[in-house]
């Protein structure tokens, strides 16, 4: 165990002892406080019945009030004066307000640091769980495309290959090291944000250009998977962000798209971008597995894959679609993603302030 988790664990256990401690305190000031206010009562109550027997003795009531202040003689009889009963009463009350408050204050106290403690170990056993999740993830990913690196080599070394085969085979390898390049860029890429070490530049960027160009450099893949790619985003929308994070955004929620919809086999995705009371909306809309309306919010968290049937891919390291709400908030932008279910595709809208336009 770490040593920073046995020393949380034992400052818990120390607060926890002193929370108890402090509630014995409080139960034993309470019993304490009545036991002499009853041995106060019982020492007036003496008090007074020596003050009858001398009254009964015909000792005068003046002479009475002299030896004993306390006791008022009224119709011929010796009682504690009303305003010793009342000055009882008060510092009984006093003592009672005095123990509550100090009381509450250390059992206030005493709480929060338990809460602070106890949310500590919460977060630390979380961290603990997602970096055994991600170090699992990683190693299934990354095993994946080193097996197929390993057998097209093997297969190379075997036996001559003729021409074709050769190229079939490095296409695979080269589809291999993008694939595992891909991967270990999403995870350096969401440590530098998850630790802010991110600089972004706010400039106009004309969206039409931008998904042109991300559109472009996915084309050859869309056509090899039977994916339709549509773009209807006009000239002049300009938004208001860093080009490089634009880039990077559009370029994960389309490959997110791509991967949904050659899940089933090809479709189509769909690109609209339309400009709504000072921000521009940029619209992606897939054909591909979809996934349960419910978990919109959850596609977008660290290491998030759904189930295939229920709107992921097969591979990828739960990433992307974090990194695009990361660089989003820190555009001051927001992404949202949509699914009427499984099976019924999928809509991701990207919201960036819009550039303003200078005036001549």
């Amino acid at each position: 165990m770490k040593a920073t988790r046995v020393f949380q664990l034992t400052a818990l256990a120390l607060v926890v002892v002193s929370a108890v401690q402090v509630g014995w305190w409080l139960l034993d000031q309470h019993a304490y406080t009545l036991e002499k206010v009853q041995a106060e009562r019982a020492l007036y109550a003496g008090q007074a019945r020596a003050a009858q027997a001398l009254l009964d003795a015909g000792v005068p009531a003046a002479r009475l009030g002299e030896l004993l202040p306390d006791i008022a003689v009224t119709q011929g009889r010796a009682m504690l004066s009303a305003a010793a009963a009342d000055a009882l009463r008060s510092e009984e009350a006093r003592r009672y307000r005095q123990y509550a408050w100090e009381g509450s204050f250390f059992l206030l106290a005493l709480a929060v640091c338990i809460a602070v403690i106890a949310r500590a170990l919460s977060a630390e056993a979380r961290v603990l769980e997602e970096q055994d999740h991600f170090l699992a993830l990683v190693s299934h990913q990354f095993k994946t495309p080193l097996a197929s690196l390993q057998l097209s080599l093997e297969t190379m070394a075997l036996r001559p290959l003729a021409p074709e085969q050769a190229r079939t085979l490095i296409d695979r390898m080269l589809a291999d090291l993008a694939r595992m390049e891909l991967m270990v860029t999403q995870i350096l890429e969401s440590a530098r944000l998850e630790r802010g070490r991110v600089d972004l530049k706010s400039e106009p960027v004309e969206l039409a250009a931008a998904v042109a160009h991300v559109l472009g450099a996915l084309d050859e893949r869309a056509r090899a998977q039977r994916i339709t790619l549509t773009s209807d985003v006009a000239p002049g929308l300009e938004v208001r962000t860093d080009p490089l994070a634009l880039d990077v955004i559009v370029r994960n929620v389309l490959e997110n798209a791509l991967t949904a919809v050659a899940a089933v086999g090809g479709g189509s995705v769909t690109v609209s971008a339309r400009a709504a009371g000072g921000e521009v909306e940029l619209s992606v809309r897939d054909s591909g597995v979809g996934f349960h309306p419910a978990d919109g919010a959850r596609l977008f968290e660290k290491f998030t894959r759904l189930h295939p049937g229920g709107g992921s891919s097969h591979y990828g390291t739960g990433l992307g679609l974090y990194i695009v709400a990361r660089l989003m908030q820190l555009a001051q932008g927001r992404v949202t993603a949509e699914s009427a279910g499984v099976g019924q595709g999928a809509c991701f809208v990207l919201t960036w302030p819009a550039a303003t336009v200078p005036h001549a």
